[in-house]
């Protein structure tokens, strides 16, 4: 079976047919300058705006629309970038803040270890009175086994070093005596005190006050006796005083 299609009124113009009729009629109103006619025809003539024709306006409207949209784009880039900006130097501050933080620490640490390796004099502002090895009848040995430091009873005496007290106490010819095991691994000796104010076990450092100065044993008068040993024990004393050199203290 054929399909034809409808003739007459029933036969509504296809799409293209109504596009090309409308071309057709713009082309002859062009040709006939009837376009002109109309463009210049009673409503301008009547002096009617462009406004008035609702044309403009759409336009205008938006122009201004597309003005706001980009303003408010330029002004959100705007405040994206100088809150990015207040970002990186919040964080730039915050960087510098903990470098500098960790240099105070470094600074803290490296001036407590200095500290805790330092040497001092045992008595402030004394001098050696009685040498090392000195010889006399005074000592069972026949020898000084350590230095004298000139000191009045009741003068403040301080550990010389970092360490632990191993002997706090009656010492016998050494009277009121603090052994301390140093941090190197030498042992120094503090005897004839008149008081001690330290216990076993307790850790010391430089300046630490272990007790008074006194007469205290076999002495013939107040003053610190001061050994470096190699032990806790009698008998293993090294020259005070080339120890105390050996970590720059001057005596």
């Amino acid at each position: 079976m054929a399909f034809t299609r409808a003739t007459g009124k029933h036969r509504r113009s296809g799409r293209m047919h109504r596009t090309s009729a409308r071309a057709a009629g713009v082309a002859t109103l062009a040709a006939t300058g009837v376009m002109g006619t109309f463009a210049a025809g009673p409503a301008h003539a009547a002096g009617t705006t462009a406004e008035q024709t609702g044309l403009i306006p759409v336009v205008g409207i938006g122009d201004s629309v597309a003005e706001q949209i980009g303003a408010q784009a330029a002004a959100q880039r705007q405040a994206a970038e100088e809150k990015a900006a207040e970002e990186a130097a919040r964080k730039a501050a915050a960087r510098r803040a903990a470098t500098e933080r960790a240099a105070e620490v470094r600074a803290a640490r490296e001036a407590e270890r200095r500290r805790l390796n330092a040497y001092v004099v045992p008595i402030a502002h004394s001098y050696v009175s009685t040498g090392y090895r000195t010889g006399g009848s005074l000592w069972s040995s026949g020898t000084h086994t350590g230095i004298d430091f000139h000191a009045a009873a009741g003068t403040a005496v301080h550990a010389v070093g970092s360490g632990t007290v191993v002997s706090a106490g009656w010492g016998g010819a050494y009277g009121y005596e603090v052994v301390i095991r140093m941090a190197d691994g030498m042992y120094t000796q503090y005897g004839h005190l008149s008081s001690v104010g330290v216990s076993v076990g307790e850790r010391v450092t430089p300046g630490r006050q272990l007790g008074l100065s006194g007469s205290t044993g076999n002495t013939t008068g107040p003053h610190l006796h001061f050994e470096a040993r190699t032990t806790a024990e009698y008998g293993s004393d090294v020259d005070p005083v080339a120890y105390l050199r050996k970590h720059g203290v001057n005596v």
